[in-house]
This record gives structure tokens, sequence and C-alpha cells, in this order.
């Protein structure tokens, strides 16, 4: 047995896990499970939510470790369905190092991939349901939907630039607000309240913020209150974006 490119088939799965928005103790299961597979006793990963480290040892006892540096990334369900199955799969029947690097692979080459119109016509249709959630009427709606696509292309475009989180959202809750504001004042929209929250609601992070509870329940205080922090540092931009265009029309229209 290969044992350094078993740690390295258990980081990198550990990796592609973590990068698809897992939760860190099924991060941490799934490497150990899988080590744990291919004979490997002693297998002791340490996650967080931007970096991975694996000990283990070897049955002739060496000890071996693996850092993985996580940079920013986002939740894809398909992705870690993938990964998680594989792991499973492998953990049932241990396959040859080889096709299981294969196999992991595989996953990352086939990631689903959406068009932009598919992007763009997604925020607006949260956006525009979530105002008719919150009570907003259908002029209400068009005008959320008109928001939400505003934030999609505002955050395309500063990913593009490698702008990061907290000012894609802050900007991205200002453009929204200030065009929530400005179709209410032409007299498009009738409740800007609700279509500026119905908009927001593309920029909460809620997988983040469920995701910290869960890993806070599971024992992992570092990684769970550090996703908090990372929660609510996005809130205070959405709310610091949305307040900006608030001061803006208060100062240009008296509203």
């Amino acid at each position: 047995m290969d044992y350094d490119r078993l740690l390295s088939l258990a980081t990198d799965l550990g990796y592609g896990l973590l990068e698809s928005g897992a939760e860190i103790y099924r991060v941490e299961e799934s490497i150990q499970r899988l080590l744990h597979a291919y004979g490997v006793v002693q297998a002791d990963p340490f996650v967080i939510p931007n970096c991975i480290i694996v000990s283990m040892v070897t049955p002739e006892g060496e000890p071996m470790t693996r850092v993985r540096r996580m940079p920013s990334h986002g939740t894809d369900v398909d992705l870690l369905e993938r990964y998680n199955d594989l792991c499973r799969a492998l953990c049932r029947e241990p396959a040859p190092l080889a096709e299981a690097e294969e196999r992991l692979r595989w996953i990352g080459r086939h990631r689903r991939e959406y068009a932009m119109p598919v992007l763009m016509a997604a925020y607006v249709v949260a956006s525009a349901a979530f105002t008719l959630f919150f009570g907003g009427t259908l002029r209400d709606a068009l005008c959320g939907g008109l928001c939400g696509l505003a934030i999609g292309v505002a955050l395309t475009a500063m990913t593009w630039l490698k702008t990061n989180l907290f000012f894609k959202s802050m900007i991205g809750a200002a453009i929204s607000a200030l065009l929530a504001l400005g179709l209410t004042h032409v007299g498009l929209g009738q409740h800007s309240e609700k279509i500026i929250i119905g908009a927001l609601m593309a920029l909460v992070p809620g997988i983040i913020f469920t995701n910290a509870i869960r890993d806070v329940m599971a024992g992992d205080m570092v990684a769970g209150i550090s996703k908090i922090a990372d929660a609510l540092l996005t809130g205070v931009s959405v709310a610091l974006g949305t307040a900006f265009a608030l001061g803006i029309t208060r100062f240009l229209w008296g509203v």
C-alpha cells in the first residue's frame, strides 16, 4: 500500500467536500472512514473552514501529515452529493488507489455548470417569489425580480474582478436597494420595503449560518464560531449597503 497516495486521496476528497459546502463534521468523518477502510487504524483529520489537516500513522508506525489551504468558496449540493457517494462507495468496497484517484478526478472535471441566463433567471424568480412571500403585490414582485437581476449581474461582475465577499454583498445590496427605491419613486413599485427585503434574500447567508449551528451542535466550536462570524459579517455588509442606498435617496428625494 502506498500510504502517501492514500493520504493524498483522503485529503483531496475532504477538500472536494469542503469546497462543495459540506459541514465540518461530515468532512472529518468522511476522511476518517476512508482511511479506516484502507486499513489505517489511527487517522486524525482536523478541519476548519479554510484549512484541512490530515494526520495518520501507517501500520509500520510511520506518522504522515498533509495540509491543504481552502480558499473562499460557495455551495454546490450536486457536487457535494457526488463526493459523498464516492466516499460511501470506497468505504464499502475499497478500490485500487489508481481507480479511486481517477474517480475523484472525474467528479472534479464533470461538475455541473449553469449558463449565465439560467443563473440570472434564478435570481429573478427567487427575488420575485420572496417579494410575494413578504406581502408584496404583483407589481412589487416584478420590481423585486428586476432587483434580483441587478444583484446577480453585480455579483457576477465582482466575482470576475475577484472582490471579497464583504464588498460583493455590500455593493449588491446597495444597487438592489437603490433600484427598488427608484422603481417605487417612478410609480412602478408600490411597497419599497417589501421589494428591498425580497431582493436581499438572495444575499442572506442562510446555508452558512445553518451549517455553523450544526457544527456547533456537533462539537466543532472553532469551525462553527468562525462560520457564525462570517455569516454575521455578511449580514453587516448587506445592512451597510442598504443603509447607504436609503441615505442617498433620502438626500436626493427627501423620502
